[in-house]
């Protein structure tokens, strides 16, 4: 009796089990296909030849900035929306694009993980040209900054489960702040208050330099504060081989420069290139600098790409990917001074 009781139980539970996967469980998906930065989007080939067609590629296939070749954010693959079968819906980028007059809205809708993990998807729908248009210029800051966080979110989880340990335990013990950086990375030269660490191959560079002085004023944030004390780091610790030469940033290219948050944090991004002075190297950097409060101090992380026969966009994003996994070790602490900050503005 005790056996039949038990075995009815085991199909009622087997039976739950599948109708709560047809109606709650989350789809499991297989992992996401495709290049870093490739870009599939589903279009009809009017639309792609079109207006619609140039506006996609004007903003997603626009030149990183920054690089000392011309290369763009994403690499397109356009096909049209018969060809969109299983082998290219585990694309990791996805944008499909309907203009017809049986749409009954014209709408921009993300769908994360519509066919494969972890993936971005955007669907634009409209009834025409015009109200594309209209729908894709409103949101078109939105739909670029999607596409690149998640390419940032990709390689940040993989830097999550392996990361170089000896780097990351000497930022925590000697400088109060934490980052992953891919295993291969190895100290370079360690000074108070500054630390370069970086990954080499015969043919590729990776390096970030990481260094930390007082807030004195809210001018600490600014272009030609961070540069020139940048420099005067990189002067006075990064030699290059040719003697009286040095890495400085190069002022030929303005930098691109923004203001926001990182961690909750006040931070600044900046994006041109570097240069060695008396000598004839250079190339990409990304530099963070973030205000760490409750030491009155800025940490900067400046990221840097030397690879002379390649592309360098792809290592770039990697560089910055590490630099956004920086976390200061008292961000509680931060935590309660931002607030104080906030609520009394």
């Amino acid at each position: 009796m005790k056996s039949l009781i038990k075995k009815a139980v085991a199909i009622l539970l087997l039976l739950f089990a599948i109708q709560s996967c047809k109606n709650d469980a989350p789809v499991l998906h297989t992992n996401i296909s495709g290049k870093a930065n490739d870009l599939v989007v589903v279009i009809s080939e009017d639309s792609w030849n079109g207006n619609p067609g140039e506006l996609i590629r004007g903003t997603l296939a626009q030149f990183q900035y920054g690089l000392p070749q011309e290369e763009p954010l994403f690499d397109i693959i356009n096909i049209p929306p018969n060809a969109f079968q299983k082998i290219f819906k585990s694309n990791r980028n996805i944008m499909q694009v309907t203009i017809s007059s049986t749409v009954l809205k014209p709408e921009m809708i993300i769908k994360e993980n519509a066919w494969a993990y972890p993936q971005a998807v955007v669907e634009i729908k409209a009834q025409n040209v015009a109200q594309f248009e209209s729908v894709f210029n409103e949101n078109s800051g939105k739909i670029l900054s999607y596409y690149l966080q998640a390419e940032k979110k990709r390689i940040t989880a993989n830097y999550e489960k392996y990361y170089e340990k000896t780097v990351y335990n000497i930022l925590n013990r000697d400088f109060g702040v934490t980052m992953k950086v891919p295993p291969g990375f190895v100290i370079a030269m360690q000074k108070q208050d500054f630390i370069w660490y970086r990954y080499e191959t015969p043919e590729i560079s990776q390096g970030i330099i990481l260094f930390t002085f007082p807030y004195e004023s809210d001018s600490t944030f600014t272009t030609n504060y961070l540069i020139a004390k940048r420099d005067s780091v990189l002067n006075a610790f990064v030699a290059g081989s040719v003697e009286g030469s040095y890495m400085a940033t190069e002022k030929s290219i303005d930098p691109l420069f923004k203001v926001t948050e990182h961690n909750k944090n006040y931070a600044t991004e900046m994006r041109g290139m570097w240069a060695l002075e008396n000598d004839f190297m250079g190339g990409p950097y990304i530099s963070l600098d973030e205000l760490d409060a409750a030491n009155q101090r800025v940490v900067s992380a400046f990221g840097y790409v030397y690879a002379p026969s390649k592309d360098k966009r792809n290592y770039l994003q990697q560089v910055e990917a590490m630099i956004y996994s920086l976390k200061l070790n008292k961000q509680a602490e931060n935590d309660k001074i931002n607030s104080q900050v906030k609520m009394g503005n």
